[in-house]
C-alpha cells in the first residue's frame, strides 16, 4: 500500500503536541489540534462552543507567542485547527496520520486508542509521542489492523529546532509503515530519523539520563563547582554552551527529577540504574525543587542573574551552602592549552594528555559514558550509529560516544577504562580480538551481529563536503576556501573559514571558480558543511587594515567582493548558493549572488552591518533596491518613499529573517528559490537544481537598472533620521550612519528620480562604506563586537 499524509490530527495540545503542530503547519500541511473541552465551566457555558474550546485555543495561543517562535511565518497559524476531544473528535475522521501526545497514563492512552480506531480511516497511521510508556502496551485491545499501522514517533522539544526524531515500531506494525514514516520524518519533516527499540527512553533520554546524571554526582562528590563543570562539559568536549547545569536550567529540575525517577523504576535490570538516584545530586535538587528554584521557567535554578553595581551578573549556586555566588570564569592550563583547536579528536587527545582537574574529570565521565554505551547499546539500538546519530540530533553534541571513543583509540581508551576500574561490554573486547579496531572505517561501521563492517546507510539526497574532501575532489584550495569537483560536471565553492568569515582568500577563490566554472564545468553550488552559511566579512582584517590606513588595500577588496557577488549572479552558467543557519552582511551577499537559492528552512539571513557601524557594500544596497524597490516602481505613479523607506528600515535596523519564509517576505529569497526542511539536504537540491537549469537552457538573469530616488526622498528619509535623533531612539552617530545609508539607496546626489546601471549604486556602496571606514566611532564599534559580541551604541 501507498502511504500519503496530506492532513494530521493531534490529540493533546500541550507544549510538545503544540509545537508538532507548528512544524507540520510550517510546512505546510493542514493539522486538526484538539484538547479536553475546558474544565468547571458553568452550567450556561457547558453550552456554549468557545467556552468549551477555551483550555485548547489557550494553549494555541501560548504555542503562537512562545519564544524562540513555534511558528516560522505568523500566517501559519492558520493551517491549525483546534478543537475539543468531545465535541470535535470527528474532525479526525480524515486525517492521514494522528499523533498522541497527551498524559503519560497508559489507561488514558489505551482509552484513546479505542477512540480513535472508531473513528479514523482504515488507513490512517496512529502514532504516540509517549516516552515513557512502551510503545506495545499502548495498543492493546486494538485490532490487527490498527496494530499494524501504529507506531511510535518521540521528537524533542521543540519540535521545530531539534532534529533528533526516534521511531519506535512495534513487532506488530508493518515494515512499510514503518519505511514511511522514517522516510516522511527525513525528507518532508526534515529530520535525523533513528528507528530504536521499545524500551524504556529510547535512545536519546536514555543514554543522556544516566551519563548526565554520573557527570553531575561524580563533579558534586569531588568537589568541582557548577561553573567549572559547566566549563568542562560544553564546547571544550564538543557540546553545546548550556553544557551541564545550563542545560538542566533549560529542560527543569523537576522535569529531569522526573525522567530519572521514571527511568529508574522502568529497567531494574540496568546495573547502572543506581546513578540515576545519587545521594549529593538528589539532596541539592530536592532541595531546590522545595524552594521552587526550577531552572530558568522559575528564574533561577543553578544560575541565577543578578544585578552588582548596575551589571548584569550570573550567579552560580554552591551544592554545599545552598548559596548563589559569583563563580567567576574558571581557568584550567588544559582548557586554555587545547580549547582553540578546531578539530574536535584532536582537541580531545591533546586535552586529555593533562593531569589537572578539568582534565581528570573530563576522562572520568567520557570514559564513564563510553563504557555505558556499550553496555546498553544491543538493548536500545539495532545498530551502533543510530546511538551517536541520537546525541548529536538530539543533544547537539559534535559527536556521538562511538565516535569520540574512536577519536581516542578504541583499544587505548579500553585499556585506560580498565585501568579506571570500568567494565567494558564483551561485545566490544570480541571486536578489537577479531581485529576490528574501531567503530567506523571507510564509510562502514562495526555490526555487533555479524562480528563486521557494514556500509552505513547513504541518503542520495545528502553531499557531504568532508566525503568530497576524502574521496579527492578538491580542485584547489586555500586556508579559507576550497574548489571541489561534485561530479556531474557541477563545481563546489566551499568556505571553510573560521565562521565562514569572507576574506581576501575567500573572494580570490570565488574569482578562481568562476573562470573554472567558464572552461571546464556546466554549472556551480556555493555552499558548505557548516552550521552557518556565512556570518558576513572578515571585520577584524578589515579594521586592521583601517587602522593601518590601507586604504587602497580595503578599495580593492570592497571592489573584488562586489565584482565576485555580481560576477556569480550574471555567470554564463548556472550559480546556486545552498544557505542554511546564518548568513549575515556579506553572507546575505553571496547568498544572493546566485541565479538561485536553495534554502534550510532554519535560515537567519540579514544585512547587519549597521551594528558595526557600516553599510552592506558587497552588493547588498543594490539588491534591496532591484528586490523590493524595482518591482514597486515599475508600476504607473507609484509613490518612491514608502518603498525606499521599508528598504532603508530593513537595513538600517538590521533585520534578520528568523525562518526561510520570513527571509522570502524581507526579500532575501524570492518565489523562484527552494526551500528545504532537511538542512542535511541542501546541498544535493542545489546541484539538482543546477543542473535542471543546465537541462532546460536556462539564460543568466538580466541586468536590471536600478531605481534611484533621488534628493526629494533623501531628504524625507533624513527628517525622520533626525526626528529619531531628537527622540533619543538614534545617537549622534547613528545619524551619520544613517544618512550614509539613504544616500545610497537615493542614489547619491541626484536631483531627479532616475533609472541608473547597478554598478552606479556598487559604487556609492563602496564609497559610503570606506568613508564609514575612516570614523573613529565605526572602528569603536568593530572592535565592540568582536571584544564582546554585541552592538555599541556610541
Amino acid at each position: 500500500m501507498t502511504y500519503r499524509i496530506d492532513k494530521v490530527g493531534i490529540v493533546g495540545a500541550g507544549t510538545m503536541g503544540g509545537g508538532i503542530a507548528a512544524h507540520l503547519a510550517n510546512i505546510g500541511i493542514p493539522v486538526v489540534l484538539l484538547d479536553i473541552p475546558t474544565p468547571n465551566l458553568s452550567d450556561e457555558e457547558k453550552n456554549d462552543p468557545q467556552a468549551r474550546n477555551r483550555l485548547v485555543q489557550s494553549l494555541y495561543m501560548r504555542m503562537a507567542k512562545a519564544k524562540p517562535a513555534n511558528l516560522a511565518r505568523k500566517d501559519r497559524g492558520d493551517l491549525i485547527t483546534v478543537g475539543n476531544t468531545e465535541d470535535n473528535f470527528d474532525l479526525l475522521a480524515d486525517c492521514d496520520w494522528v499523533v498522541e501526545v497527551i498524559i503519560e497514563r497508559l489507561d488514558l492512552k489505551q482509552s484513546l486508542m479505542a477512540k480513535l480506531e472508531a473513528v479514523c480511516k482504515p488507513t490512517a497511521i496512529i502514532t504516540s509521542n509517549t516516552s515513557g510508556i512502551p510503545i506495545h502496551q499502548i495498543t492493546d485491545g486494538r485490532s490487527q489492523s490498527f496494530r499494524s499501522r501504529f507506531l511510535g514517533t518521540h521528537f524533542f522539544n521543540p519540535p521545530r529546532y531539534l532534529k533528533l526524531l526516534e521511531i519506535i515500531p512495534t513487532p506488530q506494525t508493518d515494515p512499510a509503515v514503518t519505511n514511511f514514516m522514517v522516510a516522511f520524518g527525513r525528507d518532508v519533516l526534515g529530520k535525523g530519523v533513528v528507528v530504536c527499540k521499545d524500551t524504556p527512553n529510547f535512545i536519546g533520554n536514555r543514554f543522556f539520563a544516566v551519563a548526565a546524571s554520573y557527570g553531575i554526582e561524580h563533579g558534586l562528590q569531588n568537589g568541582y563547582s557548577v561553573a567549572e563543570i559547566d566549563a568542562i562539559t560544553g564546547p571544550q568536549i564538543g557540546r553545546p554552551k548550556t553544557a551541564t547545569f545550563r542545560l538542566l536550567d533549560l529542560v527543569g529540575l523537576d522535569v529531569m527529577g522526573h525522567v530519572n525517577k521514571n527511568l529508574y523504576e522502568g529497567v531494574p535490570d540496568d546495573r547502572y540504574r543506581q546513578i540515576l538516584q545519587p545521594e549529593k545530586t538528589t539532596a541539592v535538587m530536592s532541595q531546590m525543587i522545595k524552594n521552587k528554584w526550577l531552572g530558568n521557567k522559575s528564574g533561577q535554578g543553578f544560575y541565577k542573574k543578578d544585578f552588582i553595581d548596575g551589571k548584569r551578573v550570573f550567579l552560580t549556586l554552591d551544592p554545599d551552602t545552598m548559596d548563589y555566588v559569583d563563580g567567576g570564569k574558571p581557568r584550567f592550563d588544559s582548557i586554555g592549552a587545547t580549547r582553540k583547536v578546531e578539530d574536535l579528536g584532536e582537541r580531545l587527545r591533546n586535552f586529555l594528555e593533562f593531569q589537572d582537574r578539568a582534565a581528570d574529570y573530563a576522562r572520568d565521565i567520557l570514559f564513564y559514558g563510553f563504557a555505558y554505551a556499550a553496555y546498553v547499546a544491543q538493548e536500545i539500538a539495532y545498530k551502533l550509529s543510530d546511538i551517536d546519530n541520537a546525541m548529536r540530533w538530539g543533544f547537539a553534541h559534535e559527536a556521538g560516544p562511538f565516535q569520540m571513543w574512536d577519536m581516542l583509540g578504541v583499544a587505548e581508551t579500553v585499556a585506560k577504562m580498565k585501568e579506571a576500574g570500568l567494565d567494558v561490554a564483551p561485545w566490544v573486547q570480541e571486536m578489537l580480538d577479531a581485529g576490528c579496531h574501531s567503530f567506523y572505517q571507510n564509510g562502514s561501521c562495526y555490526d555487533w551481529d555479524s562480528q563486521s563492517y557494514k556500509p552505513l546507510a547513504v541518503d542520495k539526497n545528502t553531499v557531504i563536503v568532508k566525503d568530497l574532501h576524502r574521496a579527492g575532489k578538491e580542485i584547489v584550495g586555500n586556508d579559507s576556501a576550497s574548489l571541489l569537483d561534485m561530479g556531474d560536471g557541477v563545481l563546489l565553492l566551499e568556505f571553510h573559514a573560521k565562521m565562514n568569515a569572507i576574506d581576501d582568500n575567500i573572494i580570490a577563490l570565488g574569482h578562481e571558480a568562476l573562470a573554472k566554472l567558464e572552461r571546464d564545468f556546466d554549472a556551480m553550488v556555493v555552499g558548505n558543511d557548516a552550521d552557518n552559511f556565512c556570518v558576513g566579512a572578515n571585520i577584524f582584517a578589515i579594521g586592521v587594515a583601517a587602522g593601518s590606513g590601507h586604504w587602497n588595500v580595503l578599495d580593492k577588496m570592497i571592489y573584488d567582493l562586489q565584482s565576485l557577488t555580481y560576477n556569480l549572479r550574471h555567470s554564463s552558467k548556472p550559480v546556486v548558493t545552498a544557505v542554511q543557519g546564518m548568513a549575515l552582511g556579506g553572507g546575505v551577499e553571496m547568498a544572493l549572488g546566485g541565479w538561485e537559492a536553495v534554502a534550510n528552512h532554519e535560515s537567519y539571513m540579514g544585512l547587519v552591518e549597521f551594528g558595526v557601524g557600516l553599510i552592506p557594500a558587497g552588493g547588498g544596497c543594490k539588491e534591496v533596491l532591484r528586490r523590493q524597490v524595482n518591482p514597486t516602481m515599475r508600476t504607473a505613479n507609484a509613490d518612491p518613499v514608502p518603498v525606499v523607506q521599508a528598504a532603508f528600515e530593513q537595513i538600517g535596523l538590521a533585520k534578520v529573517g528568523t525562518s526561510a519564509w520570513e527571509n522570502r517576505e524581507l526579500g532575501y529569497l524570492t518565489e523562484n528559490d527552494t526551500i528545504v526542511m532537511n538542512s542535511d539536504h541542501r546541498l544535493a537540491i542545489a546541484k539538482q537544481r543546477a543542473l535542471q537549469l543546465v537541462e532546460i537552457g536556462a539564460r543568466p538573469p538580466e541586468v536590471e537598472k536600478i531605481y534611484a530616488a533621488g534628493r526629494d526622498v533623501y531628504s524625507a528619509l533624513v527628517v525622520g533620521i533626525r526626528s529619531l535623533n531628537w527622540g533619543g531612539y538614534a545617537t549622534d552617530y547613528d545619524t551619520v550612519i544613517a544618512k550614509k545609508l539613504a544616500y545610497v539607496l537615493t542614489g547619491g546626489d541626484i536631483s531627479a528620480p532616475a533609472w541608473v546601471e547597478p554598478w552606479y549604486i556598487l559604487d556609492l556602496e563602496r564609497e559610503a562604506f570606506l568613508s564609514l571606514l575612516g570614523e573613529e566611532k565605526t572602528r569603536e564599534r568593530m572592535t565592540h563586537m568582536l571584544m564582546k559580541g554585541k552592538p555599541l551604541r556610541n
